[in-house]
Order: C-alpha cells, then structure tokens, then sequence
C-alpha cells in the first residue's frame, strides 16, 4: 500500500494532480471516490477524464447512474449515491466491466467490500477554505 496526501489551494493544484494520477493508470484499474457532497469529486473525475483524452462532456451521472466515456481507455463513471445496497450496484454490471477498461465510482462506501482488493482510493475533504486529497494505492 502506498498513500500520498495533497492540498489544494485552488482548481489548478486539482487539474494537476488529476494528470500525474491519468499518467500512472491503465486499462482495469478502480478508483473509489469518498467524500462529502461538494468535496470535489465530480470535479476531480472531470480534469481526470480530460487528462485521459476523453473529448466528451464529463459530467456526474447522479440520476442515470453510470456515464461511458471513450478517451485513452474506455472509462465506466459511477455515481452511488442513490443506491442502498452492494447488490444493486452488482445488477448494473459494475462487476462485469472491471477489466474493460478504467472504473471510477462516487460515493463507493456501498460497493467496497465486494471489488478486489487491488483499487486506488481517493478520499476528498473540504475544510471550507482547502480541498484536501489522500490518494491509497492497494495492492493484493
């Protein structure tokens, strides 16, 4: 396991911690996204996206639940928000698709305990004046 840790000041420490990140990934990594509402996930997710060549507009699938992006690798969007339970989010697929490209899923408190174990973790924070990012990197 490694973790590190950033501050962001502004949207721009965001935009470049979303490419060194983009840089190290590849087809079949997970990214579980946790944190409060208006912590920056969604953001993050977009200038993430934007770093993998995605051309499409990215934006929080909260209500459709899932958005497919094409861009560097094929990229599976989830929002959890609105489910209750891991096996509803078992019946979209989510487990199906793992290996297909890049997953990334927002409010991933519910699925956690039934991906693999080898996912990047990304825990966002608002203090009210900084944004604050702990990347966990684990592996099996």
């Amino acid at each position: 396991m490694t973790q590190e840790e950033f501050s962001q000041k502004s949207k721009k420490d965001f935009i470049n911690i979303s490419k060194i990140l983009a840089n190290t990934l590849s087809k079949g990594d997970i990214l579980l996204l946790f944190g409060n509402l208006g912590s920056g996930k969604t953001y993050f997710t977009r200038k993430l996206c934007t770093s993998l060549r995605v051309k499409m507009i990215v934006n929080s699938p909260s209500y459709v639940l899932l958005n497919e992006y094409e861009g560097k690798y094929k990229i599976f969007h989830y929002d959890l928000y609105r489910l209750s339970t891991p096996e509803e989010a078992i019946e979209l697929g989510i487990l199906d698709r793992l290996s297909d490209g890049i997953t990334i899923i927002e409010w991933a408190e519910i699925v956690q305990d039934v991906l693999p174990k080898e996912r990047i973790e990304l825990f966002f924070e608002h203090n009210g004046k900084y944004r604050n990012l702990k990347i966990v990197r684990r592996q099996k």
